[in-house]
C-alpha cells in the first residue's frame, strides 16, 4: 500500500513538459454559470463541440460548485481529455487566449495523473 502511494505521488509530481492528453482551460467559466443544471449541460455540449475541432475527445470535465457553498477544487476550469497528445497540443494552442462567455481563457497542458485522480486544484 505504501509503495503504491509513493508511486502515485511520484507520478503526480512529474515535471512540466511531459507529453499529456489533457488540456485545462482556466478562467473559462463563472461559478454562477455552473449552478443551473440546464446551463451546465449546454456548457458541456459547447465545450465538447469546440474541443472536438482539434482531435477526438475522451472526456470533458467541468467541476461544479459544492451545493453547500464550501470551496470546490477546479470550479471555473474546463478539462478536455483527448485520445492523443497531438489533439491536446492543438487545442491548447488554439484555445489559449480566446474568449468564452466574455472571459479570456488561459489554456495549459495538464498532467494526466492529476486529472485521473480528479485533482483539479493544480
Amino acid at each position: 500500500m505504501r509503495s503504491s502511494r509513493l508511486l502515485c505521488r511520484r507520478l503526480i509530481l512529474q515535471p512540466q513538459g511531459v507529453p499529456t492528453k489533457v488540456v485545462c482551460l482556466t478562467q473559462a467559466l463563472n461559478v454562477d454559470d455552473l449552478r443551473d443544471d440546464e446551463e451546465y449541460e449546454d456548457i458541456v455540449g459547447d465545450m465538447r463541440q469546440e474541443g472536438g475541432k482539434y482531435g477526438a475527445l475522451v472526456n470533458v470535465a467541468i467541476p461544479r460548485p459544492n451545493p453547500s457553498g464550501e470551496p470546490s477544487p477546479g470550479v471555473g476550469k474546463v478539462f478536455l481529455e483527448y485520445t492523443d497528445v497531438e489533439g491536446a497540443k492543438k487545442a491548447q494552442a488554439a484555445m489559449n487566449g480566446r474568449k468564452f462567455g466574455g472571459n479570456q481563457v488561459i489554456g495549459v497542458l495538464y498532467l494526466e495523473n492529476k486529472f485521473a485522480l480528479r485533482e483539479y486544484e493544480g
